[in-house]
């Protein structure tokens, strides 16, 4: 049983375990693969706004603020907010 919320990209993920550099054994799971996204439209970023709050506007889960990061190939959310245009993905049903 995964330890993930429903909605995670990480909820089918296997977790496996490694040593780390003091050689203790961690669990880690691997980044899924980007999912496949179609577009809705572009938002143009006002200041103040944030991805937590863009995601509930457009995808109805804050949560989902990962979805605009790959959306727009940003390896963090926080890097959207540099950005004048932001792609928004299709809300899932």
């Amino acid at each position: 049983m995964s330890s993930y919320d429903e909605r995670s990209r990480y909820r089918d993920v296997p977790v496996y375990q490694v040593p780390d550099h003091r050689g203790r054994t961690v669990s880690v799971v691997a980044v899924p693969p980007p999912p496949e996204q179609a577009v809705a439209g572009v938002h143009l970023l006002r200041q103040g706004e944030r991805p937590d709050h863009l995601a509930a506007q457009y995808l109805d889960d804050p949560a989902g603020f990962w979805r605009l990061a790959e959306a727009n190939d940003a390896m963090q959310a926080e890097w959207l907010t540099e950005r004048r245009e932001i792609t928004v993905p299709v809300r899932r049903s």
